[in-house]
């Protein structure tokens, strides 16, 4: 989670008591290997002619069926607000979305506003990210013709470039009782993967794979150690220190199909404030990591923040920086990481799951796994009709209504990054046996 000091509750939270080798996706691949420069834009306007077509056009090309493509770019509107841009792609579907005023910076939906102490009430968020999402109709009906056509086997890739922390995952989509459609939240309807571009210099793109295959290599910091009973089948010793974690990031062994780090993260608007571990993303970025280039691992960070990107313009360059372009520039398959803190007990005891649910039942994609997690949540809150409100009539604030909130905000904070089709299968300390459902 956070860091290492001891949390500081809001006073709603203390009344309550204790009552995702970067897998190259299906033509994607041409797509996101540009080399760095200066003039590597992350506002690109309108105009910006035959690169942005061929950025935004040839991947759908090769996508497989029932392959969609979301992918959001900074732009800014006629007057020179910044915003952000859409174009989405479905086999025939299509949708295209210029810049404001509904697509604007949106400070108020992002998860990191769950911040201990100096957060937003969880219902005020969970109800900003509902109006935001009621003003992309468009958007909305793209998603739903899809859904509509591939059901179940619609498989939606996001990528965002903007770093504006848009909670897609959270995204509500209407109902639609005239193509027998259910409205409901993105994230808990359909199989979703998250997407960035990873700025390369060095190496060439890892090749895609169909799974991740092998042992664990983690690292638990001590306040993490309940994650070990959900590890433990897998690895009985996890790291305890950091240095010779990273050591045997460096060690050719056994194959590693996960790299597991549970630890407290840091985020700050520039790439110096960002920790994990209590290293800062440029010791991160100083290390091979030879055994992600070797095996191309799932890397899941359950770190407060990890998911977070800055713009890394105080060092000289165009670029969005964070740990999941990190870890899939250094090799790794895919990243499941988190939008912003989860440091209380519920939140761990959620971890928890998560863990069970992508560590089992190895035959089903990631993205699915993620998925069944989020409806469950959805299922457990009780739907979005009636969301708590902050105070009750006595003027006291709601506390159990709010960590109901939370509860559910939580399950939609994991993002993972990869192709939507891998699966993950783990072999287990005893005997070497491969388990999974």
């Amino acid at each position: 989670m956070m860091n290492g000091e001891p949390p500081r509750a809001p006073r709603w939270m203390a009344e309550a008591g204790s009552a995702v080798r970067r897998a190259a996706l299906p033509g994607l691949k041409a797509a996101a290997r540009r080399e760095m420069s200066p003039v590597l834009h992350l506002r690109r306007s309108q105009e910006s002619a035959a690169r942005l077509g061929r950025t935004a056009t040839s991947p759908g090309a090769r996508l497989p069926e029932g392959f969609a493509v979301l992918r959001v770019q900074r732009s800014r509107t006629s007057d020179g607000r910044d915003g952000y841009r859409l174009h989405g792609w479905c086999g025939p579907l299509k949708v295209a979305c210029a810049p404001g005023p509904t697509r604007l910076i949106a400070p108020g939906v992002s998860l990191g506003n769950l911040r201990r102490g100096d957060g937003e009430f969880p219902s005020e968020v969970l109800r900003a990210v509902l109006h935001w999402s009621d003003n992309q109709p468009a958007l909305a009906h793209w998603v739903n013709r899809a859904r509509a056509r591939y059901g179940a086997d619609l498989r939606l890739i996001i990528w965002d470039d903007t770093g504006y922390e848009l909670p897609w995952e959270l995204f509500r989509l209407p109902n639609e009782p005239e193509i027998g459609l259910p409205g409901g939240l993105l994230g808990a309807l359909v199989a979703v993967a998250r997407w960035t571009t990873v700025y390369d210099v060095d190496h060439d793109l890892p090749r895609e794979t169909g799974a991740f295959q092998g042992g664990v290599l983690a690292y638990l910091h001590r306040d993490m150690e309940h994650d070990h009973s959900a590890l433990k089948p897998y690895v009985p010793r996890p790291h305890k220190e950091l240095t010779p974690f990273l050591r045997d990031l460096d060690v050719s062994g056994d194959r590693t199909a996960l790299v597991y780090m549970g630890c407290h993260g840091e985020y700050g608007h520039t790439v110096t404030r960002l920790l994990l571990g209590g290293r800062t993303w440029a010791e991160f970025n100083g290390e091979k990591m030879h055994l992600l280039r070797r095996d191309h691992s799932l890397v899941c960070l359950n770190a407060c923040h990890s998911g977070r990107f800055v713009d890394n313009g105080a060092q000289g360059e165009e670029a969005l920086r964070g740990f999941a372009e990190l870890f899939l520039r250094k090799g790794a398959g895919g990243c499941i990481v988190t939008a912003g803190a989860i440091g209380d007990p519920e939140a761990r005891a959620m971890v928890h799951r998560l863990v069970r649910e992508v560590t089992t039942r190895s035959g089903q994609p990631l993205t699915e796994k993620l998925r069944a997690f989020r409806a469950e949540a959805v299922e457990e809150f009780g739907g979005l009709a009636v969301i708590p409100s902050v105070r009750n009539d006595d003027g006291q604030v709601d506390a159990v209504g709010q960590k109901r909130v939370l509860r559910l905000l939580y399950a939609f904070m994991f993002h993972y990054y990869g192709h939507p089709l891998t699966t993950l299968r783990l072999a287990g300390h005893d005997e070497g046996r491969s388990i999974g459902g």
